[in-house]
């Protein structure tokens, strides 16, 4: 098994899956492959062999099994569907392959638990594939924020046949709780949750509303059957109101401010102190989120470092998901 205190200095890197989530995850690492000098090969497997054709040889090695992936590469990205990541994890984990599994992390809390488990004893880089955490409106606004006590979320998507094998909460919502998580810091309270299965067999439309042990409440809805798409977070914290549009790549900040009147927009008596309201637009950095991702998890490997989305995260995230689908389905028993 790879010593991670061995430095990795040329990248041999898997791709599982060439779906159309896996080809553009095999495009952005063609594309690090020009800006890096540490990644020497790119191995790819699928079951349906019949993708590699349209695969040019000289750029990819083909693999015709995990089995063969595993043995050559010494970091991968499953991008498979959810019910995969389980199996196709353990066999790279235990290989000593450094690991990015695309969200959700499993398709069951129990499976998680036992690849978090499995990691923990080899000191591989494992990576959990929450894009949003990397969109460059949430960068942007990283300065402003502080400690949330509101956060609203909305993220609807039109129907798309593509991400059926799980619910709305594991496929869309999962994102906004993953970024709440982060942001929140504090164990959840309590969970009201509501959804129905309207496309599908399962549920495909949610709305959660949940409490967090320091006072913060989230109210998180998620569509996957709507006429538009919206990716939209608000964060109320004392004295700023930030938005975030995931779509747009856009923020916004209203912040108080007691000290300089400067560029303020108005002003307002707060506990008998006038404070100035003032209107950021920070700068959103250009970037392309899921190169960034790939990028991070390369560099967490090189400098031994726990990755930005850690297992971990990505078992919170699913425990979460999982709650409020257990209070959505208790819904439907009574």
């Amino acid at each position: 098994m790879q010593n991670q205190l061995n430095k990795i200095e040329n990248f041999k890197i898997g791709i599982i899956g060439l779906g159309h989530l896996g080809k553009m995850h095999l495009n952005n690492i063609r594309e690090l492959a020009k800006e890096r000098n540490d990644i020497k090969s790119i191995f790819v497997f699928d079951i349906d062999e019949k993708k590699y054709d349209l695969l040019d040889d000289n750029e990819f090695v083909v693999c015709h099994s995990l089995d063969e992936l595993a043995r050559n590469a010494n970091a991968a990205l499953v991008v498979t569907p959810t019910v995969t990541h389980y199996d196709i994890a353990r066999v790279l984990i235990t290989n000593g392959v450094n690991t990015f599994i695309e969200k959700p992390l499993c398709d069951n809390i129990s499976k998680a638990y036992e690849l978090s488990k499995l990691a923990s004893k080899t000191g591989l880089v494992i990576q959990v594939g929450h894009i949003e955490r990397f969109n460059p409106a949430l960068l942007s606004v990283e300065p402003f924020l502080g400690t949330p006590m509101f956060i609203e979320s909305h993220r609807l998507s039109m129907f798309n046949p593509r991400s059926i094998d799980v619910s709305v909460i594991e496929d869309l919502m999962i994102h906004d709780l993953d970024i709440i998580l982060s942001l929140v810091k504090s164990k959840v309270k309590s969970i009201d949750a509501n959804g129905v299965p309207i496309m599908t067999d399962k549920v495909d439309i949610a709305n959660a509303r949940i409490r967090f042990e320091n006072g913060c409440v989230a109210n998180i809805t998620a569509s996957r059957i709507s006429q538009k798409k919206m990716r939209k977070m608000r964060i109320f914290q004392n004295n700023a109101y930030i938005t975030v549009d995931f779509e747009k790549n856009t923020s916004e900040v209203y912040v108080l401010d007691k000290n300089d009147p400067t560029d303020a927009i108005s002003s307002i008596f707060k506990n008998n102190t006038r404070m100035f309201v003032k209107h950021k637009k920070p700068d959103v950095p250009e970037l392309n989120a899921m190169k960034f991702e790939q990028n991070k998890f390369l560099d967490s490997i090189v400098n031994n470092k726990p990755p930005i989305v850690s297992i971990d995260d990505g078992i919170r995230a699913l425990e979460v998901a999982q709650m409020v689908l257990k209070q959505i389905d208790s819904l439907g028993t009574q």
